[in-house]
């Protein structure tokens, strides 16, 4: 009797996290306060180890306002054991363009990585111009990890072979 080969799993190294967060542009970002968590979607920049975001107004930010800590997580899927998954934990800044030269350097910084994305943003042809914050995540810890079928690990090592 033949067993079917089984899928590995890895972590990632912090090149290769880093590497998944920079190619990808969605993301979702996980919140919590109270006894209530929640998870949305977020478009987002990951440049020079920082992941810049923005939204509109509404919960979200109250929420962010009373307890800042949140984990976002971003994943490529290509099947059940083929995927790549990273999640950033740490603190959400919201950035504006008022108060110290610091905060408005900050804030310049983060219009100009979200601008590379949509480069309308906060401009008059802006699609989305609701979207009037700008928030910033300076991850405290990355973690990623990899699932690889073994038909995905004998193609690879196939390819490799011929190559």
């Amino acid at each position: 009797m033949t067993t079917a080969p089984r899928p590995t799993f890895r972590d990632l190294d912090a090149s290769e996290a880093a590497e998944l967060l920079a190619r990808n542009h969605v993301g979702r970002i996980a919140y919590s306060f109270h006894n209530v968590i929640d998870i949305e979607p977020i478009g987002y920049i990951y440049a020079d180890g920082v992941i810049y975001m923005r939204t509109q107004p509404g919960s979200k930010l109250e929420t962010l306002a009373h307890a800042p800590w949140v984990a976002f997580e971003v994943d490529e899927v290509r099947g059940p054991f083929d995927w790549q998954s990273v999640v950033a934990r740490g603190t959400v800044y919201v950035l504006d363009n008022t108060g110290s030269q610091l905060s408005q350097a900050s804030y310049r910084v983060a219009v100009q990585h979200l601008r590379t994305l949509i480069p309308h943003a906060f401009g008059d042809q802006d699609p989305t111009p609701e979207r009037t914050v700008v928030l910033q995540i300076h991850p405290d810890s990355v973690v990623g990890r990899e699932a690889r079928s073994a038909i995905d690990q004998s193609t690879t090592a196939h390819a490799s072979a011929e190559g």
